[in-house]
């Protein structure tokens, strides 16, 4: 048994995480702004509030963990201005000031983000940043507080990839329900690959890192998702058949056409499910190399379809389709 503090702990990931953890017979303490999505993690919750220094100390001191997980963030993408970010720049401020107070402290796994460099760019190194978003950038702004800080204790920084399973949350629950809604239209001739990760093999990747040596961890940067990236076409076809649903093929250019009426609906303030920005990211090929996070956990438990079908299970069960 060990005791960890996942920061985040009532988000999409968190929830899960905690889950395993319990499961593993852990000690756990969740904070976040948001009350748990599971009942179960009601206990082991304190609301605290990242922004507010005093909070935290009090909650983490008292804890004295051995692990923390930090995912607590604002993570939407509509944000203007850093400032709607202080959660993610300041909320990491604020936990480095407290986990240096700590003596029992083994080792924390910050999470940033894909989106410190934007969809298609490669980039030559860790350090090279292109992001296409302000909250890209509070996520650049992130790694690089943690990076000169330099803690003393093992640390390491993942950058999820798109990451989806139960409890999941937009856009991909809602690429989820637009399937089995029998609303998808597969682009013509305009399929991309992506790398996606199920929650479970992030979690596994999670774990491996925990465990491994501190040389393999310390200091690191990993992407975290499944080792083979996803052909959009093949996997809207698996989630469709979990229905025997058929998916139609129509035009590109009707797609590029509803993208322009969304952007006309943006600017009255009417959501529509496509926009050119959507677009752009669903024809855009997005994959990375996670070659270093293989070396660490070479075999991820949970295959795409098992995944997929485990994931519309539970939309079924909590009445979310």
């Amino acid at each position: 048994m060990a005791k960890f503090l996942i920061t985040g702990g009532s988000g999409f990931i968190g929830t899960n995480l905690i889950s395993k953890l319990l499961k593993d017979n852990h000690q756990v303490v969740s904070i976040d702004i948001k009350e748990p999505k599971s009942k179960e993690h009601t206990t082991i919750f304190r609301k605290v509030n990242l922004c507010n220094r005093q909070e935290l100390e009090s909650v983490i001191l008292s804890f004295d963990p051995a692990y923390v997980i930090h995912l607590g963030a604002r993570t939407d993408l509509n944000g203007k201005t850093l400032e709607e970010y202080d959660a993610n720049i300041g909320g990491v401020k604020n936990l480095l000031f407290v986990l240096d107070q700590l003596k029992n402290l083994k080792r924390v796994i910050f999470a940033s983000s894909m989106y410190v460099c934007r969809p298609g760019y490669v980039p030559q190194d860790f350090t090279d940043f292109a992001p296409h978003t302000v909250y890209g950038e509070s996520k650049v702004l992130t790694e690089k507080v943690i990076t000169e800080h330099n803690p003393k204790y093992t640390w390491t920084i993942v950058r999820p990839t798109s990451i989806w399973g139960p409890y999941f949350d937009e856009p991909y629950n809602l690429f989820f329900k637009i399937v089995l809604s029998g609303k998808y239209f597969h682009m013509g001739s305009k399929a991309c690959k992506k790398t996606y990760g199920y929650i479970d093999n992030f979690i596994y990747q999670i774990q491996s890192i925990i465990a491994s040596d501190k040389v393999q961890a310390d200091q690191k940067i990993f992407y975290l998702g499944d080792y083979e990236p996803y052909n959009i076409t093949s996997w809207a076809d698996e989630i469709a058949g979990t229905k025997s649903i058929k998916i139609h093929n129509i035009p590109y250019g009707i797609f590029v056409l509803t993208a322009f009426l969304g952007d006309c609906l943006k600017l009255v303030r009417i959501k529509f499910p496509m926009t050119s920005f959507r677009l752009k990211n669903m024809t855009t090929d997005n994959f990375f190399d996670l070659s270093e996070i293989r070396k660490l956990a070479p075999q991820l438990p949970v295959s795409r379809i098992e995944g997929t079908k485990v994931t519309v299970n539970w939309m079924v069960e909590n009445r979310s389709i």
